[in-house]
């Protein structure tokens, strides 16, 4: 069997190949036309004959909060999309999959958008913006640790980087900022809401990791002095 009736019956393509840059091309426009859409939700709803005043422009703030947000969490996702799929070498139908899930729920957040301007006090619609939001999380962690279990897909030096390493650590704190936003959307909605905006908890969780980091650190730097000194005085 040739190469390419291999990579038909497998379904498995290497960066170079045309139908690996399609994935990317359809997923980034996707992505624009999803960001595009949260725009639509911003708008006055004044009569004809009405004089624009300031308090008029500052009455929908919670459709600018939202849009926001959106704004923010999609770039975010695709930042991090776009990272992922940098380093990664091969695209399989599993990963394809993944990929197109993570997209159904990108083209959802504007709905989500919609339900928390109208209803920004309302429980269901921070729950189903915060769920919306842990599931791409959650999404985009499953696609880089397939891609990474799975032999050639991506180099060591793509997995054991710095930055390797960093987006380990950015994306399992994204799920579970997602899933404490989820839990407190139940019982404060505006402050789950806030908890998604400045992603204090994922702050808090990243300051703790770094603390036990350099704490490792300093516990090994101090083993190897007090080795070098043995060895000294021996």
């Amino acid at each position: 069997m040739s190469q390419p009736e291999k990579k038909r019956r497998f379904f498995e393509y290497d960066k170079e190949d045309t139908a690996f840059e399609r994935v990317i091309l359809f997923t980034d426009a996707v992505v624009a036309i999803a960001i595009t859409l949260l725009a639509l939700d911003l708008r006055l709803e004044l009569p004809e004959d009405h004089v624009l005043t300031f308090h008029d422009l500052l009455e929908p703030w919670r459709n600018y909060l939202a849009f926001g947000l959106s704004f923010i969490n999609i770039a975010s996702f695709w930042q991090n999309h776009h990272y992922i799929f940098s380093n990664v070498r091969k695209i399989d139908a599993r990963l394809m999959g993944l990929n197109t899930s993570w997209l159904f729920f990108i083209v959802t957040l504007p709905f989500c958008t919609t339900l928390v301007s109208a209803h920004f006090n309302n429980t269901p619609a921070i729950f189903l913006y915060c769920l919306n939001i842990t599931v791409l999380s959650f999404l985009q962690n499953f696609m880089w640790r397939y891609a990474a279990s799975k032999e050639g897909y991506m180099t060591e030096h793509d997995l054991f980087s710095k930055s390797g390493k960093r987006v380990n650590v950015v994306l399992a704190l994204d799920i579970v900022n997602g899933l404490i936003a989820i839990g407190v959307s139940f019982f404060y909605p505006i402050v789950a809401f806030i908890f998604l905006f400045t992603k204090v908890p994922m702050f808090i969780l990243s300051m703790l990791y770094i603390r036990a980091l350099q704490a490792r650190r300093a516990h090994e730097l101090q083993q190897r002095k007090k080795e070098q000194q043995e060895k000294e005085s021996a």
